[in-house]
Parts: C-alpha cells; sequence; structure tokens
C-alpha cells in the first residue's frame, strides 16, 4: 500500500490519501483492515474509496456523502482500472461545505499524479 498521509488540512479538517492495486472486492476489505491497524486511521471521522474492478465501480462514502463518487469519476477521468484509493479525513470541529469535496479531489489527485 502506498500512503502518502496528510496532504492536505482546512479549519482544523485533515486529509491524507492511500491506495494500492487490488483485484477483487475482498481485496478491498483486506486493504482498508490494514489501513486500520494504524489507530490514528482507525479514529478517522472518514475513510472513503473508490475503484474500478475490471470496469466495475465501487466505492463507499463512509458517511462523507458523495466523496466516493468523486473518486470514482477521477479514476475513470484517468482509466484507471484496479486501483483503490482511499480519502481519509479527521474531521476539524468545522464545517467545509462544499470545500470538502475539492479537498477529496485534490487529494485524489495527488495520489494519482505520483
Amino acid at each position: 500500500m502506498r500512503q502518502l498521509g496528510v496532504v492536505l488540512s482546512d479549519r482544523g479538517s485533515k486529509y491524507a490519501v492511500s491506495g494500492c492495486k487490488v483485484t477483487d472486492r475482498a481485496e478491498i476489505y483486506v486493504v482498508l483492515k490494514e489501513l486500520k491497524r494504524d489507530k490514528k486511521y482507525a479514529n478517522a471521522t472518514h475513510n472513503t474509496w473508490g475503484v474500478l474492478i475490471n470496469g466495475v465501480p465501487l466505492k463507499s462514502d463512509d458517511g462523507e456523502s458523495g466523496a466516493g463518487l468523486v473518486i470514482l469519476r477521477m479514476l475513470e477521468h484517468a482509466e484507471r482500472q484496479n486501483e483503490l484509493i482511499i480519502v481519509t479525513r479527521w474531521y476539524g470541529g468545522k464545517h467545509l461545505g462544499g470545500d470538502r469535496f475539492r479537498h477529496v479531489q485534490n487529494a485524489t489527485r495527488m495520489y494519482l499524479e505520483r
């Protein structure tokens, strides 16, 4: 798994991005379990993710409504198959409104560009 750690912060909220290659749904849950072995990630407010497994879109918002779809659309645009991207958010106490989607998008972009 490739972890970029905290890549963005805004009004107390922090965002990290991680990812790796997967070939099926079962692997997604193994990767998430491994990520959450780190108590920092286990205690995060949201671990949203998206992946295209052989063209089949899978995602989870993990309570951050719409965030998984943002990741998924970016993967589709980049034509990246079988690559799971997880954007983690630690809520900082202030609502970010629509800015939260921009942060998910920017974190995903950082992952895709590296």
